[in-house]
């Protein structure tokens, strides 16, 4: 296994995992901005008025997306494998 393979097996994690994060935090981003804004136009300023609909959403979220997420994650682990004799010089 040479130092080009590593590197393109580490690169290709790590974009997989900032291919699966994205939706969850992009939602997270977008509900905390709106209830922030929401408590600075109200001027409420309760804690748990942050919390609660931010977990919601992601909870939706990861509802929503899931299973694309899991598909995802098999494929590169099926992708891996295929590549596994390869690496291995066989």
């Amino acid at each position: 296994m040479d130092t080009s393979a590593v590197l393109d097996i580490g690169f290709d994690g790590l974009m997989l995992a900032a291919k699966l994060a994205a939706p969850l935090l992009i939602t997270a981003l977008v509900v905390g901005f709106a209830v922030s804004l929401l408590q600075s136009v109200t001027q409420i300023q309760e804690v748990t008025l942050s919390f609660v609909p931010k977990a919601v959403a992601v909870g939706v979220a990861l509802l929503i997306a899931g299973h694309w997420m899991i598909q995802e994650s098999v494929q590169f682990t099926h992708s891996l494998f295929e590549r596994l004799p390869g690496l291995l010089g066989g």
